[in-house]
């Protein structure tokens, strides 16, 4: 990871700048991900800039998906407040990758830290809400389908808007 010119708190959870505290970046992201997460927020904010529609929502969809938002990144990952990360994750990562797709196990390896496999489970039920509500598709060899009725790889793209 880059070196932060910010000093941590003692217990590392969160970044002191100019005498203000706010939340640290998830430790545990992998350097890749945690730059495709960075580079969605920055974009996110420039489109806040520019008045678009859904930045700020893309801005905390970033932010949760860090871990710099939402249930804090060191407490136990479970419940409705750690499916937000997740679900998080999954629109943060596909926006920025909006040419092509991701897999579920990018989400497990950006939200999971080194149980990142436990957490695959967890990747696949909050993808089949997100395609039941139409914010993604799931695709197996470049076919749509519903992920809780698939086994093997799948892959997750952000839905077409019309």
């Amino acid at each position: 990871m880059a070196a932060d010119p910010h000093p941590l708190t003692d217990d590392g959870h969160h970044v002191v700048i100019d005498g203000r505290t706010w939340r640290a970046t998830d430790p545990s992201i992998p350097e890749s991900f945690r730059r495709e997460l960075v580079d969605e927020l920055m974009a996110a904010r420039r489109a806040v800039r520019a008045g678009e529609p859904d930045a700020r929502t893309r801005v905390n969809d970033a932010k949760t998906a860090l871990g710099e938002r939402g249930h804090p990144w060191w407490e136990d990952a479970e419940g409705a407040g750690f499916d937000d990360r997740i679900a998080a994750a999954i629109r943060a990562l596909t926006r920025k990758r909006a040419e092509s797709s991701i897999c579920p196990s990018d989400v497990a390896r950006t939200i999971g830290g080194s149980a990142w496999r436990s957490r695959m489970d967890d990747v696949r039920r909050v993808t089949g809400e997100l395609a039941d509500r139409g914010e993604v598709v799931v695709t197996q060899k470049g076919e749509p389908v519903r992920i809780a009725e698939v086994k093997g790889p799948v892959r997750i793209r952000l839905a077409s808007r019309s």
